[in-house]
């Protein structure tokens, strides 16, 4: 599980996050929803230690996640696939992953399997194509087999064939009772991927609900999407 509790991240003069408080439970696809801007990424940063919160918390399992014992695997996450050095190849690239979580090495193999990476697994990262790289990512994030699972716009890239992949796999994940948290911008993505939403807008909670909720309430996720974050872009603000 993920808990965010009262979280309020502020730079300078600006909130990027404003009081949010929400829970991923396990089982299900949660989309984390919201225009650009809205505080998904700052989000994202803390819950993994990598920004600190100005005031509240977010937990895993029950804990900081500087505070667990293996993190590697418990929690998995994807937060910007061009994050990764051009000048190694994709196998060598896991591999240092997993040595430094303390995963067996056998497991690279089976990530790139996982991910349709296999073939290219010696080819120089830096010759990638964005949806190349995110696959990369994914792979890294599955490494240790982790309970919790967090992607950062994980579709951005990829073709048709590799968005519908990604659907499947975040699925099959969820199916498995693991806790998948998956952002975006993009209401019609969520409508064919996740079970529940949470919605911000300007670092505020907007909505905790379900997509069968949604669609009850409105003509189209669209139209409910349009309704909730209406006002609620900052242009400017951090992600």
């Amino acid at each position: 599980m993920i808990e965010v509790r009262e979280l309020t991240k502020r730079y300078g003069d600006t909130a990027a996050l404003d009081g949010l408080s929400f829970r991923v439970e396990p089982g299900h696809v949660t989309g984390f929803l919201g225009p650009n801007g809205s505080g998904k990424s700052t989000t994202m940063r803390i819950v993994l230690g990598l920004d600190a919160p100005t005031s509240g918390e977010a937990l895993v399992k029950g804990r900081r996640y500087a505070t667990l014992p293996r993190p590697a695997h418990t929690v998995g996450a994807l937060l910007d696939a061009t994050a990764v050095h051009g000048g190694r190849n994709a196998f060598d690239h896991l591999s240092c992953l997993a040595l430094a979580g303390g995963i067996g090495p056998s497991r690279v193999a089976e990530v790139l399997e996982t991910v349709g990476l296999t073939g290219v697994a010696r080819r120089l990262v830096g010759g990638f194509s964005l949806g190349m790289k995110q696959r990369l990512g994914i792979a890294a994030a599955l490494l240790g087999d982790p309970e919790v699972l967090m992607f950062d716009e994980p579709v951005n890239g990829l073709d048709p064939e590799g968005v519908r992949w990604i659907r499947e796999l975040l699925r099959s994940l969820a199916a498995e009772g693991r806790t998948v948290l998956l952002s975006s911008h993009l209401m019609s993505e969520m409508a064919l991927t996740a079970d529940r939403l949470v919605v911000i807008g300007r670092g505020r909670l907007i909505a905790d609900t379900t997509v069968e909720e949604l669609t009850g309430r409105y003509p189209t996720l669209e139209d409910a999407y349009l309704a909730l974050t209406a006002g609620s872009v900052e242009y400017g603000a951090p992600r």
